[in-house]
């Protein structure tokens, strides 16, 4: 049974919870978990403007996202920022090269779940996730959220990223916040969520 991690990260927020998704799913036994970035397409002096270099660096080891890695897996889980309530550029060219996959019908009946990151509170996290859905939809993903069973979604305690459709995280307007634990444990939760409902879907192959 295997579970498919494919992000874009400019600063590594998502990056990092695209670690704690691993983390989680790995603990449903049978999982075999694996994670891929999707190709940057921005240009080097661009990133280097955006002060993104740096932190591109500490996940430059993590392979390179080819269609193989979702007609492999039982389940994909997606990670983008959000781009004016959307998925990123990077993301969205991604998705968009699936159309010989969508012709052959190769990924119907597979799990897909997402998780995301903004700026602030209310930059688009929920709309960033269920806009995701949509091609999700077209291609014929079963589309998995995280159930309010994750209480963390419900604290007042704290500024916390969170909701049904998905783990999120809030960035900071310069990128200095860094996921909280509630954050990443909704990470872990989903993640795990995810590869439970994608072993009972394969019947546990």
């Amino acid at each position: 049974m295997k579970v498919n991690i494919i992000f874009h990260s400019m600063y590594g927020h998502i990056y990092r919870m695209a670690e704690a998704m691993a983390e989680g799913a790995g603990l449903v036994k049978g999982a075999e978990v694996s994670v891929f970035q999707v190709r940057e397409t921005l240009p080097d002096d661009i990133i280097a403007k955006m002060g993104a270099t740096e932190a591109k660096k500490k996940f430059a080891h993590v392979p390179i996202a080819t269609l193989d890695n979702l007609s492999e897996a039982d389940g994909v889980i997606f990670g983008t920022p959000t781009r004016y309530g959307n998925m990123s550029a990077q993301m969205k060219t991604f998705i968009d090269s699936t159309g010989g996959l969508w012709m052959k019908d190769v990924l119907v009946g597979k799990v897909a779940s997402v998780f995301t990151s903004t700026a602030t509170q209310h930059g688009g996290q929920e709309s960033t996730i269920l806009s995701f859905h949509i091609p999700l939809l077209h291609l014929g993903f079963v589309l998995v959220g995280m159930p309010y069973a994750e209480k963390g979604q419900m604290t007042m305690k704290e500024i916390t990223g969170g909701s049904p459709y998905g783990a999120s995280t809030i960035a900071g307007h310069d990128g200095s916040r860094t996921p909280s634990e509630n954050e990443l444990n909704m990470a872990r939760f989903q993640g795990r969520h995810v590869a439970d409902i994608t072993r009972r879907l394969t019947g546990g192959k």
